[in-house]
């Protein structure tokens, strides 16, 4: 079932039912265009003297009804201990999550508070007025330190699944097609280092496995950082999700020419997001000396992640400009993302040479 067929069914079928379900009579409905490889259909709700609505219809078979209540526990479980994240409001059964079946197909719906303010692509990439820039940095850091906090006392009724489950060297070998063997093996080698990292309770715990300016909204009036989209959470290293933190950071300097400058930017960037980090929850300098591991497992998902919308989608594999960059990486360990190597162009940022496979 694709997603086409999904929203013909829910304007055929299943819509009227949802909004009696969780009370949203009245409201106005607009769909939310899905990001490519997405997973869901994605309804806003709007209401005069209400407040707006994200609902979220899952339909795809690749997770299971305890993954979603597992998400959706700790999402409610972050919020009742203050972490800022948009909460998952109970239907009118008094259900996180509600399943409905059409054509013995089953429907995973959820609904959330729709979170103050706007992404930073929707106020153009602008900081609010009248403050540096440097507090949103320290505040991605805050927020997410938080999190993080509140995950090392979580103790989870349903439990999502581990970064290993997932990548691991058997699903490496059957995603990634076997002409790009130096790919595969790098891929395994870093899996490798990964595995030998601690697992203690102050460096792995439930992450977010997707933290960036388009899983969050920014109140422009306060500065406050409201997180959403769980759907990747799993169990990992803490140091993920800074290194995905790090990765946010490139878009403010990706055009600069001077790689000297990109650095020095780069280290004076992330040092304000740890100032941030540190003042919610600890972090281990022999977890941070890693930094550049992890940063290495970001440019791995991002590679694993095209193959498989390729796959979902069931096109042929290929290379792009943008995924023949993060494979040369990869293959010839340029670290960093290659932002500070020669392969890297701020004319033409993280694109490469299309690769034919």
């Amino acid at each position: 079932m694709n997603y086409n067929e999904v929203l013909q069914i829910m304007d055929a079928h299943l819509l009227p039912s949802v909004l009696e379900l969780y009370g949203l009579e009245g409201y106005e409905i607009q769909l939310i265009p899905p990001h490519e490889g997405g997973r869901n259909v994605v309804y806003a709700f709007e209401k005069e003297g209400a407040d707006a609505k994200i609902l979220r219809i899952a339909f795809l078979p690749d997770r299971s009804r305890d993954d979603f209540l597992a998400e959706v526990e700790y999402i409610r479980y972050l919020f009742e201990h203050g972490g800022s994240v948009s909460n998952v409001i109970s239907s009118r059964n008094g259900n996180l999550l509600e399943e409905i079946t059409h054509n013995q197909h089953p429907f995973f719906i959820c609904l959330f508070e729709k979170a103050r303010g706007k992404m930073l692509a929707e106020n153009h990439y602008r900081y609010r007025e009248g403050a540096p820039i440097s507090e949103y940095y320290y505040n991605c850091g805050k927020v997410l330190g938080k999190l993080h906090q509140l995950s090392k006392e979580y103790t989870p009724v349903h439990r999502r699944h581990h970064f290993s489950d997932k990548f691991n060297a058997e699903y490496i070998d059957k995603l990634i097609p076997d002409s790009l063997f130096l790919l595969k093996k790098k891929l395994v080698e870093l899996l490798h280092a990964l595995e030998g990292l601690d697992r203690g309770h102050e460096t792995y715990g439930m992450i977010h496995f997707d933290y960036n300016d388009g899983n969050y909204s920014i109140d422009f009036d306060t500065g406050q950082i409201t997180v959403y989209d769980f759907d990747n959470s799993c169990f990992g290293w803490y140091m993920y999700d800074l290194a995905s933190v790090w990765g946010n950071g490139v878009g403010w300097i990706q055009f600069e020419p001077d790689a000297g400058k990109r650095k020095a930017f780069m280290d004076d960037y992330f040092k304000t997001v740890l100032e941030g980090y540190r003042s919610e929850t600890k972090l281990e300098d022999s977890m941070l000396d890693q930094l550049r591991l992890f940063i290495q497992a970001c440019v791995m998902e991002n590679i694993v992640d095209a193959f498989e919308v390729m796959k979902n989608t069931g096109e042929e594999p290929d290379c792009d400009e943008r995924l023949s960059y993060f494979i040369k990486c990869m293959e010839d360990d340029i670290p960093y993302e290659g932002l500070f190597h020669e392969i890297y162009s701020c004319e033409e940022p993280f694109e490469y040479e299309e690769r034919k496979i």
